[in-house]
């Protein structure tokens, strides 16, 4: 008589699934899991600083993609190529939303549970991160201070100032709305693209006959995507601070920054700012 729980509990094997690997397993190879499991190194006895470490090296690879994904978008603008340029975007709103889901972790930290491991990561602090900057940079968030503080790396210095050299994202957004009829002024085209973005009359005027025209059509897509983006990025932002403030309060930073204060002030900066100024002229 069978015994279905037994069949149940006990499935049949799949050889291809029990057959020994020649070396390190097909799916080790590809996605380098031992190696990520080997750059966990607490330098503590903290039981929060696995947690800390896990989370910030996660949110380094969510920063990689979402870098990827507005590289890509911004060449596909740069080629008027909408479609390719909304793909990417959509998929960088994936990554932004997972980005910020990472904080769970360690966002209830107290201060001795963080002042627990503190210490053992001496003057480092996110702010450091090269590929957060490239984010930054490609929002149009330039800081030639910024990337100055990476010339002892030459080569993450280098790739970051051809970053820091090349037209943001949302400069080739614009680029693209005035190739489609829409009157960005030449100001704003011609502008020195290493300088911090700064909103204009103009491009408001833009995205004011965008979301006063048909509700359906591509460009006010466009513009409700980036403001998905903008938003997103700001919680992220904002969500530091608040993980900041519940684990250290008003101390200083790590690498010696205001800490709680500087986080605020990056904070409030806008993100595609003319979107935000449009949407009490609707």
């Amino acid at each position: 008589m069978n015994d279905r729980s037994t069949a149940l509990a006990d499935p049949i094997a799949d050889d291809a699934l029990t057959r020994p690997f020649t070396g390190a397993s097909p799916y080790d190879s590809y996605v380098h899991a031992s190696v990520l499991n080997s750059m966990q190194q607490p330098l503590t006895d903290a039981p929060d600083e696995m947690g800390f470490l896990v989370t910030t090296q996660v949110m380094e690879l969510w920063f990689t993609l979402i870098v990827h994904e507005w590289r890509a978008a911004r060449v596909a603008f740069a080629k008027d190529d909408l479609p390719a340029a909304m793909d990417a975007l959509v998929r960088s709103r994936r990554a932004l939303t997972a980005l910020n889901g990472s904080w769970a972790p360690i966002a209830a930290l107290t201060p001795a549970q963080f002042n627990g491991f503190r210490a053992a990561f001496g003057k480092a602090s996110g702010f450091q991160s090269a590929m957060y900057r490239h984010l930054e940079f490609l929002l149009g968030d330039k800081s030639a201070g910024l990337l100055r503080s990476h010339r002892g790396d030459p080569a993450v210095h280098e790739a970051l100032s051809e970053t820091y050299r090349e037209p943001s994202l949302y400069d080739e957004v614009l680029g693209f709305l005035h190739r489609q009829g829409l009157h960005v002024p030449m100001r704003v085209r011609e502008r020195d693209v290493t300088q911090p973005y700064a909103s204009d009359p103009g491009v408001v005027d833009v995205w004011r006959e965008i979301y006063a025209g048909p509700q359906h059509h591509p460009h006010l897509a466009l513009g409700e995507l980036l403001t998905d983006l903008a938003e997103l990025v700001t919680r992220w932002r904002f969500e530091h601070v608040l993980v900041v403030r519940r684990a250290m309060g008003s101390k200083p930073g790590s690498a010696g920054s205001s800490g709680l204060a500087w986080l605020e002030q990056r904070a409030a900066r806008p993100v595609f700012p003319e979107l935000w100024e449009v949407r009490g002229d609707v």
